[in-house]
């Protein structure tokens, strides 16, 4: 690869990066080229150097948003040795995880724009509720209940997450986050008997 070529595929990695990081804070609909090509240190005409359009773009950053979940996943269930379900809990519904919406899960600020966009876009976010789905259910075997637990476990996840952010008392929020890892490691240790 050729100096300009390397220096345009680094400038590319670049503005995914940045993009990536804003369809996870602010969404699909408001990242502008603009912007995003600025805070990269590009011009707005070089945008079509790198990509087709500026959907071409959110799909692919939003990509890389979902991607870079599964790495984050997989380090937070080696956090605790002994127990990595709760290392993962402890992980996900931390305070840092919710007020840092840019770098944090994409299942979380995607799912509506997933339910609404088109197939391409919801088999992306499926793929990547696939994959953390098997990798919970690992943590206890991968057998039915272990599948089925790791689906009620990702919908706590997510869902707190998501409803942590929106509470404007931070007290409610942390409360939110606190008890809902409490139950869950409290399930997944067996002290408190699973839904019916």
């Amino acid at each position: 690869m050729g100096h300009s070529q390397a220096e345009k595929a680094a400038s590319r990695e670049r503005v995914l990066r940045i993009a990536s990081r804003k369809v996870r804070a602010e969404g699909v609909t408001r990242p502008g080229i603009a912007d995003l090509m600025k805070e990269a240190g590009l011009t707005h005409g070089g945008f079509y150097k790198h990509f087709d359009s500026r959907d071409d773009l959110i799909a692919q950053a939003t990509a890389v948003a979902l991607a870079e979940g599964s790495a984050k996943i997989e380090r937070a269930t080696r956090k605790n040795d002994q127990d990595p379900r709760a290392g993962l809990i402890d992980a996900y519904l931390a305070k840092q995880h919710r007020d840092a919406p840019a770098t944090g899960c994409a299942l979380v600020p995607l799912g509506a724009a997933a339910g609404r966009g088109d197939q391409h876009f919801k088999e992306a976010y499926e793929k990547q509720v696939r994959t953390y789905l098997e990798l919970i259910a690992s943590l206890d075997g991968n057998t039915a209940d272990a599948r089925a637990e790791a689906m009620v476990t990702l919908g706590a996840l997510v869902g707190t997450v998501l409803i942590s952010r929106a509470m404007a008392d931070k007290n409610f929020s942390d409360e939110l986050l606190e008890t809902v890892a409490d139950q869950l490691k409290r399930r997944a240790s067996g002290t408190l008997p699973p839904a019916a």
